[in-house]
């Protein structure tokens, strides 16, 4: 099986002044290499939980997960950290671009740390923001570009350690309708054109529309698993 992502009776659950809250129950999933996935649901059904314990942001507190073949609840935090460095790129819904880096820059970073050479970094960094649409702003630090300029250099970084999948999370939510669809473009683009993986936590049906594969979450737990119908 070319599964990138295996779960096997998944569980988290959190401790909220010393009630058990179970945020994900039990969920059995297999997400194939080249996938373009949205998970969806109601807030609070444990999508982000979900998304966040497939990057190694969350420990399972059950079940097992096997990452691109690796048994995720054996690695030592050190051995997840430099995992999720070099297999694992994110997009998250608040962008985390560093303020006082250009967009290169913070396209370049995540390379800096995989300690790649310094014209490698460049280039690769040059290369990705054309991808998205950017060559002409990456001398530009984050507060001089807009919301949805934000969200594309996000994706160049999460592409930069050329992962083998990119999770994220409402990566269209903060974004107008304009830039939303551009930015479906280019993560839709990369996933036809150079087979990335891609797995989304989304409320947006824009989203939804373009994804091939729609799972719906219900407390916790995997309810459906198909096409998006028109609503959720």
């Amino acid at each position: 099986m070319n599964a990138v992502i295996h779960a096997s009776g998944l569980k988290k659950t959190y401790s909220d002044g010393g009630v058990p809250v179970r945020a994900v129950r039990g969920v059995d999933l297999d997400i194939a290499r080249g996938e373009f996935t949205a998970i969806v649901g109601p807030s609070g059904s444990g999508k982000t939980t979900l998304l966040n314990m497939m990057g190694g942001l969350d420990e399972p507190t059950g079940g097992n997960l096997t990452v691109d073949g690796r048994d995720m609840l054996s690695l030592t935090s050190g051995e997840l950290a430099d995992f999720r460095l070099r297999h694992i790129g994110f997009v998250f819904q608040a962008y985390n671009l560093v303020p006082v880096l250009t967009a290169r820059e913070n396209v370049e970073f995540i390379m800096l740390l995989q300690r790649r050479p310094a014209a490698e970094r460049r280039s690769r960094a040059e290369e990705l923001l054309e991808a998205v649409g950017m060559s002409d702003l990456m001398d530009r630090r984050p507060q001089r570009l807009s919301g949805g300029q934000q969200q594309r250099v996000a994706v160049a970084r999460a592409l930069a350690s050329e992962p083998t999948f990119v999770l994220a999370d409402e990566p269209t939510a903060n974004l107008d309708s304009e830039s939303a669809e551009r930015l479906l473009d280019v993560m839709e683009g990369l996933n036809r054109d150079r087979g990335m993986t891609f797995v989304f936590s989304t409320h947006d049906p824009r989203v939804m529309k373009r994804a091939r594969r729609v799972l719906t979450l219900t407390d916790g737990r995997i309810t459906a698993d198909g096409s998006y119908a028109g609503e959720i």
